[in-house]
């Protein structure tokens, strides 16, 4: 009687917050919600930064100096995890972040507030790319959507609160105590994280996780390659942005940039991933397709609706924010879902070509600018269901020994498909003029619903 009983009983799957799990699962939230923190309150303290170090500049560099150090930080912590395990990548990151936020908050000069940011983007980019082997290696393979549906809502609560909480420290306080207060915070996240790190210290003894041999394997390569897109896109995107001024140098940065970029990325990337092979490849690239036509929108939001239909800045970011609880509801209900991923990555890149396509209606005559609201929740939801899923698919497709190399490359296609749409959006701009906003919100929505409707279409291909 026993026997059949057994077999009968059903299976109950494992939970992220399970006694197993739990220590390991509140780490890497609190870990990932600084980091995200972070990177939605620099944009409310930097009039104050700016001001206070009298660098009216200051906005783009230390962006740029931020995405810089990420690439060589994925990069160099993606070999590490496959050939050493990831707990010294993911401390060595932590750390750095650490540093890099008491820098800035000591910042005196612009020059040390830009290597401040250069040291926060090593520490970030270490610790998300390290994050994303440990969830490979510590969670089951069926529990690994719910971690990845968790790290994508840990972004939910910063994206709401943290532009109003910075403001607020950075009014009563000063805008250096932004950065000092996370700090204390990453004591109780590595505490939760010591089991997962202990865990993880044996994994480069066995047999399975001998580190690849394939051409991403060689440090000083990768690190060239990582050099070359980095810089690279900030040539590209100085000659783009050139191009109407002075046709013949920008053409020529424009060109030696691009070569730069593919070269680098050529090197970073699987094999066959700039020539969209099945699988693996297209699986990797299709997250900065998905970044590049969500964020390449996303960022001229505020612009737009504060420029045509006079809303104020608080009012104007409540679009993003409902971008992010979108986002949120599209991890979770995709955590949930059976069957074909690639069906899931299409439906996630429908969503996201048909939000931008509803979202640019907004700066028409005669249509209110409240349409961006349910626009990005669609297009959020999107993003939320889609790129999980990739995530998910990749570290799926991916051999053990080379899951650190694929976290990176994900975290590079993510970084500078972002930060290319947001360049060439900007570079729109400029070319339209200043006084046509609209017109040139409209070009930038439609051009990056062609990269959403190219990744709808590319979808199966990542089977």
């Amino acid at each position: 009687m026993t026997g059949p009983k057994a077999l009968d009983t059903p299976h109950t799957p494992q939970r992220i917050l399970g006694p197993e799990y739990r220590t390991a699962t509140v780490g890497i939230l609190l870990v990932i919600t600084l980091i995200a923190f972070e990177g939605m309150s620099v944009g409310v303290v930097m009039p104050d930064v700016a001001k206070d170090l009298d660098a009216l500049d200051l906005y783009g560099i230390s962006f740029s100096a931020f995405l810089i150090a990420s690439l060589f930080a994925n990069v160099v912590a993606g070999l590490w995890s496959d050939r050493r395990g990831y707990p010294v990548p993911f401390l060595s990151g932590v750390l750095l972040f650490v540093a890099g936020m008491a820098l800035a908050g000591a910042a005196t000069t612009s020059a040390l507030f830009l290597v401040a940011r250069a040291v926060q983007g090593l520490g970030a980019g270490a610790s998300i790319v390290a994050l994303l082997v440990m969830i490979a290696r510590v969670y089951p393979e069926d529990v690994r959507p719910k971690a990845f549906a968790a790290v994508s809502a840990a972004w939910v609560v910063p994206a709401m609160v943290g532009p109003a909480v910075a403001g607020f420290v950075g009014t009563q306080f000063g805008w250096r105590y932004v950065f000092y207060g996370i700090i204390p915070l990453v004591v109780p996240a590595l505490a939760m994280l010591l089991p997962a790190l202990r865990m993880g210290a044996g994994h480069h003894s066995g047999p399975e996780a001998q580190p690849s041999r394939g051409p991403r394997s060689r440090p000083v390569a990768m690190t060239l390659a990582a050099a070359a897109a980095a810089g690279g896109a900030g040539v590209l995107l100085h000659g783009v942005d050139r191009l109407h001024q002075h046709l013949a140098s920008g053409a020529v940065e424009t060109a030696a940039g691009l070569a730069f970029l593919l070269y680098g990325l050529y090197r970073l990337l699987p094999p066959g991933a700039l020539r969209l092979g099945r699988g693996l490849p297209t699986t990797v690239l299709m997250r900065g397709l998905f970044s590049a036509a969500f964020f390449g929108v996303n960022s001229f939001i505020p612009l737009a609706l504060q420029s045509v239909k006079s809303f104020d800045a608080k009012t104007a970011g409540i679009a993003l924010t409902t971008g992010a609880l979108g986002w949120s509801t599209g991890s979770y209900l995709q955590s949930r879902q059976d069957g074909a991923a690639y069906r899931r990555i299409r439906l996630g890149a429908g969503c996201v070509t048909a939000g931008i396509l509803i979202c640019l209606l907004s700066v028409l005559p005669g249509v209110t600018g409240w349409i961006a609201v349910p626009a990005w929740i669609v297009a959020g939801f999107g993003m939320g269901f889609g790129m999980t899923t990739v995530s998910v698919t990749a570290l799926k497709q991916s051999p053990l020994h080379e899951q650190g190399a694929n976290s990176a490359a994900l975290s590079v296609t993510d970084m500078l498909g972002s930060a290319l749409a947001i360049g060439v959006g900007g570079a729109l701009v400029n070319l339209i003029g200043h006084s046509e906003i609209a017109t040139g919100f409209v070009v930038i929505s439609l051009l990056m619903a062609v990269i959403g409707a190219c990744a709808t279409l590319l979808a199966g291909r990542t089977r």
